[in-house]
């Protein structure tokens, strides 16, 4: 530090000997700055650069100087250390006020990485807090997960279970209407045969026994009938015997008589070979929308058609009768919502598809599609068509 305060003090007596030599004010200015911010770097007071200024002037002024020379040099020399001495002091001042801004600027720092550290320190709560709240989303979605697929389960096992139940009502409608067939009706058919003949060899004045044994016959014979009328509502043996077109026929003359309404049915030739369980799906969605219309539809006219479109089976009921919401509510005393859910529920149980399409005041549309997979069509594509009309 010594050393270059020497040199400053050098540098300051040449300075001071040239401007003695030579004063010129924009020169003075130009020194003045340049030896102020060097004393400013070197830390110098105004009393320091006083000290050094008298040094410069005992340099000039040699012991046995003339006094008149001397005041001369020191009254030339007062202007340039007051430029020194007043860019010194105005470097002093930028220095204080940079010094005072720079206090401002960390006070400011400071006072914002506390609230930084506070914003840090809620930052790494909320961060902890959503990772929790994703943990405990990511469980809640496993579990969601878990329930979902026990609710497809319970889903596919509950519709096992009601594709059972049909399959195993189908099966106890075959075996009461082949009882009934077989037997119930054997029997009344026995009953009446015998009544028949005691009233052949009865006495011909016996008059009265000869009325009451009609009577039983004639009760007998609609026994008879309403057994057989049983029997075909559970399981028509038709079906199983002569294939489904007749067995539509035989519904078909029976529905147009008690609905009071026209039926065409038109069906493709090898509608025989489906599976018997096809048929017999087929035939109870016939019956039940038959059954339906009968009872709501009010209609005039319905068609029933049995297709093979693009390897697939196709049926559709059609009807214009008043129609009907389908979106409604199922309650315990809408039947035909109930009969709906039932037709579905066996399409689906072969694995086809059940649309509806009715609006209140317009036609209702029933289809039915079903892949070709279980047919063997033969090669010819023609139709055959059953039509019944009432007389």
């Amino acid at each position: 530090m010594k050393t270059k305060a020497l040199r400053f003090g050098g540098r300051y007596l040449a300075a001071l000997r040239d401007h003695l030599a030579k004063p010129s004010a924009a020169s003075l200015r130009e020194v003045a700055h340049i030896l102020g911010q060097q004393a400013h770097h070197l830390q110098m007071t105004i009393g320091d650069m006083i000290e050094v200024h008298v040094q410069s002037l005992d340099t000039l002024t040699t012991p046995g100087f003339p006094v008149r020379s001397r005041n001369r040099i020191i009254r030339s020399g007062n202007p340039f250390i007051n430029s020194v001495s007043q860019a010194l002091e105005r470097d002093h001042r930028i220095t204080r006020a940079n010094t005072e801004r720079l206090k401002i600027m960390i006070a400011s720092l400071t006072t914002r990485t506390k609230d930084l550290a506070a914003v840090n320190k809620n930052l790494k709560s909320e961060i902890a807090q959503r990772l929790s709240a994703e943990r405990l989303l990511k469980s809640s979605e496993q579990k969601s997960l878990e329930l979902l697929g026990d609710s497809r389960r319970m889903q596919l096992e509950l519709r096992s279970l009601s594709r059972r139940l049909l399959h195993s009502h189908e099966e106890e409608r075959k075996r009461i209407s082949r009882e009934l067939h077989d037997v119930v009706a054997q029997a009344l058919t026995g009953i009446n045969v015998r009544l028949d003949s005691l009233k052949t060899h009865s006495t011909a004045h016996a008059k009265e026994l000869h009325e009451k044994i009609a009577t039983a016959q004639k009760l007998v014979h609609e026994s008879v009938e309403i057994v057989h009328r049983f029997a075909r509502d559970l399981r028509p043996s038709v079906l199983d015997d002569l294939g489904l077109i007749p067995a539509l026929k035989s519904l078909l003359k029976i529905v147009e008589k008690e609905g009071g309404f026209k039926i065409s049915v038109t069906a493709f030739p090898d509608v025989e070979k489906l599976e018997v369980g096809v048929k017999t799906v087929l035939y109870r969605v016939v019956q039940e929308a038959l059954s339906n219309i009968t009872r709501h539809a009010e209609a005039t006219r319905v068609t029933v058609r049995i297709s093979l479109v693009r390897e697939r089976v196709r049926m559709t009921i059609h009807d214009n009768g008043k129609g009907f919401v389908t979106n409604a509510p199922t309650t315990a005393k809408s039947v035909t919502h109930l009969g709906l859910l039932g037709m579905r529920e066996r399409v689906e149980m072969i694995d086809g598809t059940f649309h509806i399409i009715s609006r209140v005041g317009k036609h209702t549309t029933i289809r039915v599609i079903l892949s070709s997979q279980k047919t063997e069509p033969t090669p010819t594509k023609s139709e055959s068509v059953i039509k019944h009309r009432k007389s």
